[in-house]
Formats: structure tokens, C-alpha cells, sequence
């Protein structure tokens, strides 16, 4: 007897958490959206590329705006694809909060160059290569690619260049400005030192950087930083200094 209490007692708890969870699940979905509510993840107030007032009107004008219409009646997919056409939104997630809001927590992407072309294109490069808009609320501190910049150019070659200085703590911090020449060489203008650097192609830049930092160590940190107005880097195994 007391086997098959445990038992029914074993069932009947089974039962009240099946039925709790088809209960609670079922909960936000009933009532009014009280409001609605968008954030950035990602960036601080001041260093955000996303406006979320504009977000917010953007959703009012497709007529997706879920303020006081019933929760089981709002289409939250809508609302993420319609926020997603936004080129400068990375990830976009719309869920119902405990208080009845719908809320919009959005994901920024990630720019490593900005590029102004020859052609007069101006666009940032992101950290998966793909080409980004600028925002006109807020403008990242990046190095800025110039000159005869082709946009598959700046996808591929250039963004794996850009990539790599921006993950490198020392070449994030000198490097200002990327020269494209007509040919696809590269000339570096840095941060500090009153130079230029001609790197050549991106065909083996690793090295040649890496070249141009002992340099820096072992040359320019003993006879000063502004001595030589050219250092060039594509010549095998030298750095060839024009003095000023």
C-alpha cells in the first residue's frame, strides 16, 4: 500500500510540472504590451552607432509598434527582421518581458577601418569583412584607408590588414592612416613619429612589421623619432631610412 502511494504521489507531482510549465509559459503571452522598450548591448550612450528613438519610430512607421495591442497578437519575428534591415545592427533579439513590455535588445557590428575611396565612397569595414554604413550619431576612432580603393579590395586583403592592426595593442595604437596607391602598395602614416612608411603589397606585412618594430626598439628610440622623413620596408630583410 504504501508503494503505490509513493507511486500516485510520484504521478501526481509529474503532473503539477507539466501543467506549471504549460501555465507559466503560457502567462506573458496574456494581457496588453504595456510598452515598448529598445537597448544596446554593446556600446555605452555615447559611443553608440544605433539611435534607439530611431529604432523605435522606424517600428512605428511599418506599423509594428506593439504599445496596447494584445501580447498573443504581436509578431516579434516582424519586429527583428524589420530592425535587422538596419546595416548598421549586427543581431536583433524582441521578447516579452515579466512586466508585459515588449523589449528589443540589439547587438551592435563591429567596425576595424574606415574607408574613404578616391571615388569619394566613405563606409566602414567590419570585423567580418563586410562593408558597414557610418551613423550620424557617432563616428569610431579607427585608422582611415585612402586613395584607389577598390570594394572588394577593402572585403578582403585591406580588412585582414585592418584586422590584424586592430588586434595588435602596439600597430592599433600608431597606425592613423592606410595610403592605397594605384598599384595596390601600401603607405603607413603613424600616430607618432613624424614619417611615412612605405610597406608595399600586404603579400607578407607581418614580417615586415614586425621588421619595422625592432627598428623602432633598437633605431629610432636612440636617434629620435622625426630623424628620417621615409622608412621603407620593401626591401628584403632592411628597413632603408630617408634622412630628413
Amino acid at each position: 500500500m504504501k508503494k503505490v502511494l509513493v507511486i500516485i504521489g510520484i504521478c501526481l507531482l509529474a503532473g503539477y510540472l507539466i501543467f506549471s510549465v504549460f501555465y507559466f509559459q503560457g502567462k506573458p503571452k496574456d494581457g496588453v504590451c504595456s510598452k515598448f522598450e529598445v537597448e544596446v548591448k554593446n556600446g555605452t550612450d555615447d559611443e553608440q552607432f544605433v539611435d534607439t528613438e530611431d529604432i523605435a519610430q522606424y517600428i512605428k512607421e511599418k506599423g509594428l509598434d506593439p504599445t496596447g495591442k494584445q501580447i498573443k497578437d504581436i509578431n516579434t519575428n516582424a519586429i527583428e527582421e524589420a530592425i535587422l534591415t538596419n546595416q548598421l545592427v549586427k543581431k536583433a533579439d524582441v521578447f516579452v518581458t515579466n512586466n508585459g513590455a515588449i523589449k528589443v535588445s540589439i547587438e551592435e557590428r563591429k567596425p576595424v577601418l574606415r574607408v574613404m575611396s578616391g571615388t569619394g565612397e566613405n563606409y566602414y569595414i567590419d570585423n567580418e569583412g563586410r562593408k558597414m554604413p557610418l551613423s550620424r550619431r557617432f563616428t569610431a576612432y579607427l585608422p582611415i584607408a585612402t586613395g584607389a580603393i577598390k570594394e572588394d579590395f577593402a572585403k578582403t586583403d585591406l580588412y585582414k590588414f585592418a584586422l590584424f592592426l586592430h588586434n595588435d595593442k602596439f600597430w592599433n595604437a600608431q597606425i592613423e592612416q592606410i595610403v592605397v596607391l594605384p598599384n595596390q602598395d601600401i603607405k603607413l602614416i603613424p600616430r607618432v613619429g613624424d614619417h611615412q612608411i612605405i610597406l608595399g603589397n600586404l603579400y607578407g606585412y607581418k614580417e615586415r612589421l614586425d621588421k619595422l618594430l625592432a627598428f623602432y626598439e633598437n633605431g629610432l628610440n636612440e636617434t629620435g623619432w622625426n630623424k628620417y622623413s621615409v622608412i621603407n620596408l620593401k626591401f628584403d630583410k632592411q628597413v632603408v631610412c630617408t634622412k630628413r
